[in-house]
């Protein structure tokens, strides 16, 4: 089985090679999967290799520079408002990382499938006909499909875990407020989050430890399996997180098994006040805009609806559910095992609001378990857990309490060391992959 190598196992030489191929590599994919809104013809030049070492990436078309206005997923030039140039970007590039080109997403990163009424929806890169995952769709696309080692995403409300589980990838949800986001456009700022994507754990720790100070934390040794989410997941989906939790298992951490539906639904119903909410008044200006779709301007429009005390409850009310979680859901534990979704991805019909198989049901299905962690604060780490029976990725998601990032990392670092779920070579675009930079 043809696999992608992890970059810190490449010597000079295949570095040099992946480096060289990775914009004619994104431009020769970007016909078929629509990953990027803009691919740099010519690398920025570098002072000095840095510990990257020119390891290419990509980022998400919602950060700023000077040079680069960000498009939020528009295809005409629509004012965001953004404040400032990221200072994420300026380190990445002073460590030496290859910033590839800026990937499409979502309007306005509002939509968790990957459609997108302007610039095209991105296609799977497992089979074109599916979903991408939203909204952070080009960069899991461009990572799963070798086009860049690592790609900066954004999440609000599972916005880097949901594609990494459609596409077979490695996504990092921070802690709250651990990786800067100035000179980003925002959508709820009390629930968004600068993430990262990557084919493995491995690859994505090289970038997280330039992102952000963060702090040690104990190992992780004790796990609670959310069993009464696992019970009303696709049968695939059931399979491929008891799988995971086995090589948990297998590694010594002890699992207990404790149901969270009512308390992760009790906790969703502020995530929503909060987006529908802080969204509408970040972009209240696109509300009354004719050239934005009119599913989002209705979307946005419906969080004017919600009163500003209202709003500001919700906000207020983390503190407690962040107490109420740790306490009758971890209860002791270090981390709680869930799905990314219960349901396999779906048909990009399904999605489409103009198909007649599009389904609101699905839509909502799609973040239904991943909100919850943005409203808590807490750090996540999506991984791959297998395949359904399409031939499709299956996700799992491993959430840990605020803080305990690296650990996470070192975990889900575990795992991949004795699976063979990354990495692998997405079938639709598998003859476009450069065959030196393979390994069996």
């Amino acid at each position: 089985m043809h696999r992608i190598p992890d970059w810190d196992t490449l010597d000079t030489a295949a570095r040099t090679r992946r480096r060289e191929h990775a914009r004619p590599q994104a431009t020769a994919l970007d016909p078929i999967l629509n990953a990027f809104a803009q691919i740099d013809a010519t690398p920025f030049p570098r002072s000095a290799a840095g510990p990257l070492d020119g390891l290419p990436y990509a980022a998400k078309d919602l950060f700023q520079t000077l040079t680069h206005r960000p498009g939020g997923g528009f295809a005409e030039d629509v004012d965001l408002e953004v404040i400032g140039t990221s200072d994420l970007l300026e380190r990445l590039h002073a460590n030496g990382g290859d910033l590839i080109g800026f990937t499409n997403m979502t309007e306005l990163a509002y939509e968790p499938s990957g459609f997108n009424a302007t610039r095209g929806r991105v296609k799977n890169p497992w089979n074109l006909d599916y979903i991408s995952g939203g909204s952070s769709s080009g960069s899991a696309a461009a990572v799963a499909s070798g086009a860049v080692v690592a790609a900066l995403g954004s999440d609000t409300g599972g916005s880097v875990r949901i594609p990494a589980h459609a596409c077979g990838i490695t996504a990092w949800k921070p802690t709250l407020g651990a990786v800067s986001a100035r000179g980003t456009m925002p959508l709820a700022p009390t629930l968004d989050t600068i993430g990262l994507l990557a084919r493995s754990a491995a690859d994505m720790l090289l970038l997280a430890r330039i992102m952000a100070e963060l702090p040690s934390s104990h190992p992780v040794t004790r796990a609670v399996l959310l069993n009464d989410i696992v019970a009303q997941s696709d049968p695939p989906i059931r399979r491929g997180v008891a799988d995971a939790a086995a090589v948990l298992a297998g590694a010594g951490i002890a699992i207990e098994q404790r149901p969270a539906l009512a308390a992760i639904e009790a906790i969703d119903r502020h995530a929503m006040i909060v987006m529908q909410g802080e969204s509408a008044r970040a972009h209240r200006a696109r509300i009354d805009d004719a050239a934005i779709a009119p599913v989002l301007r209705r979307r946005l429009a419906k969080g004017l609806e919600i009163a500003d005390a209202t709003l500001t409850e919700n906000v207020a009310a983390r503190q407690r559910l962040v107490h109420d979680f740790e306490e009758q859901v971890l209860a002791g534990n270090d981390v709680a095992v869930l799905p990314v979704m219960a349901i396999l991805t779906p048909s990009a019909a399904e999605c489409d609001p103009a198909s007649e198989r599009f389904s609101p049901r699905t839509l909502y299905a799609l973040s239904r378990f991943t909100r919850f962690v943005n409203m808590l604060g807490f750090p996540a780490i999506a991984l791959p857990a297998g395949f359904d029976d399409r031939g499709l990725p299956i996700g799992a998601q491993i959430v840990g309490r605020a803080g305990c990032d690296l650990a996470l990392f070192e975990l889900v670092r575990h795992v991949q060391s004795k699976t063979d779920w990354h990495a692998r070579i997405p079938t639709a675009i598998a003859h476009l992959v450069p065959e030196p930079e393979l390994q069996s």
